[in-house]
């Protein structure tokens, strides 16, 4: 016979199994990942995101799925990640965008240092500022004096206000002294097609979106931004040489998760990005792409994001830009 004692512990017993059972199917391992790129689909952080996707899938053993989230130069998207759970299965595809946002907007609902935990740098990439063939300019000083020949008749597009690409040029017209009116859009890819389109006359890219048209007689190549020639475009000079000097811009890439995601979690996401820089196809694939890999760990990762953020202070400040 069974007592009355014996059922109650069976049942509780029971009740633990089931809950560790619940407890199991809860866990960041049972859950899909997000990436929330904070822009359109197309553009710079979105094509990276998709290329890694199922590499970071077989590296962390669960399915990996790109969100995007775009608006407000990607402070809408990375704002939905600070909030969002602390699991390790959400997290935000930053690039230089993310540091800029803390200086130029004077209202923001996160704080891009504080709210988010580093979980894996991927990579650095510079820009390429590209014109429209009927702009009379073949380097970077021959654009500079005919924008200053024709103030406010010339404009750049970029992937929306406050991106990388808006700032990178905002702070080119402030150093170069030139008036040239900005045509925000949601992506890196619709900028670009705005100008070989000829509705823009420039953009600044970076290099994983401007690759493509190093041949594309639609468009035209003037100089990048890095402080040094690109290994990608060796025949291309810098900007600063070729007629503005003193200037820089270049980008991190990187995934950031939610200010309260345990060690664990972030370590447990760096091996996975490090284990991806190991990979020839995925090495292979950024190369394509114009971003020189460079496997860090959090805390070195931690240390960039610091030192990047000051850095893109400086710019915001010498581009003049502010936003509410």
């Amino acid at each position: 016979m069974i007592h009355r004692r014996e059922l109650l512990a069976s049942g509780l017993a029971a009740a633990c199994l089931s809950a560790v059972g619940l407890a199991h199917a809860q866990t960041p391992a049972g859950k899909p990942v997000r990436i929330v790129v904070p822009f359109a689909a197309g553009g710079v952080q979105d094509l990276l995101a998709r290329a890694l996707t199922q590499e970071m899938s077989a590296a962390l053993g669960q399915t990996v799925i790109v969100e995007n989230r775009a608006g407000a130069g990607g402070t809408i998207g990375t704002g939905y990640v600070a909030k969002a759970d602390a699991d390790g299965t959400v997290m935000v595809m930053a690039a230089a965008s993310h540091n800029i946002a803390g200086s130029l907007y004077t209202k923001l609902a996160y704080d891009p240092q504080k709210d988010f935990t580093p979980l894996g740098h991927i990579g650095n990439a510079s820009y390429v500022l590209m014109v429209h063939p009927d702009v009379p300019a073949k380097t970077v000083g021959e654009y500079i004096r005919h924008a200053k020949a024709n103030p406010g008749k010339m404009n750049y597009a970029t992937a929306g206000v406050g991106s990388a690409t808006h700032l990178s040029m905002a702070y080119f017209n402030g150093l170069a002294g030139i008036d040239v009116v900005h045509v925000p859009l949601k992506a890196t890819g619709e900028a670009i097609n705005e100008v070989l389109s000829g509705r823009a006359q420039a953009v600044i890219a970076a290099s994983i979106g401007a690759l493509a048209f190093a041949k594309d007689s639609r468009i035209r190549l003037l100089g990048v931004t890095s402080p040094k020639r690109s290994k990608y475009l060796p025949d291309l000079p810098t900007i600063a040489e070729s007629g503005l000097p003193g200037y820089q811009f270049d980008s991190w890439f990187g995934f950031l998760g939610p200010a309260a995601v345990s060690a664990e979690q972030a370590n447990r996401i760096n091996t996975a990005v490090s284990k991806l820089l190991k990979n020839p196809a995925v090495l292979e694939r950024l190369d394509k792409q114009g971003i020189e890999p460079q496997d860090l760990s959090n805390a070195d990762f931690a240390k960039l994001l610091a030192a990047d953020y000051v850095r893109m202070a400086q710019v915001v400040k010498a581009s003049g830009a502010k936003l509410e």
